[in-house]
């Protein structure tokens, strides 16, 4: 298997509003040099969706790839996992919000 120099990320959708681009989350452990605290980084990436099959709250791998435009440098490999979306009603709703 030959090992790819791009990088590759593994991130949660958080918005698709653009055409074929959606903003994904990467979170990464660093551990502090000086104090040894391990510290939360969050880093948000413009990625390319070319289907626009992706949704918030997917978790996506993504692969760095040549400059597509001004702030999106990278493309979608891979849908991991699929965001849970209830089913509800709109009856179900206004059932719900009549109660209160």
């Amino acid at each position: 298997m030959k090992k790819s120099r791009q990088k590759e990320r593994i991130g949660t959708v958080l918005s698709n509003k653009m055409a074929k681009t959606i903003v994904v989350r990467v979170e990464s452990r660093t551990k502090h040099s000086k104090y040894g605290k391990v510290m939360r980084q969050r880093n948000k990436f413009k990625v390319h969706d070319e289907k626009g099959i992706a949704h918030p709250g997917d978790v996506v791998r993504i692969q760095e790839t040549r400059p597509l435009s001004k702030d999106k440098y990278f493309r979608l490999v891979q849908i991991i996992k699929k965001a849970e979306v209830l089913d509800v009603k709109p009856e179900e709703i206004a059932a719900l919000e009549g109660t209160k």
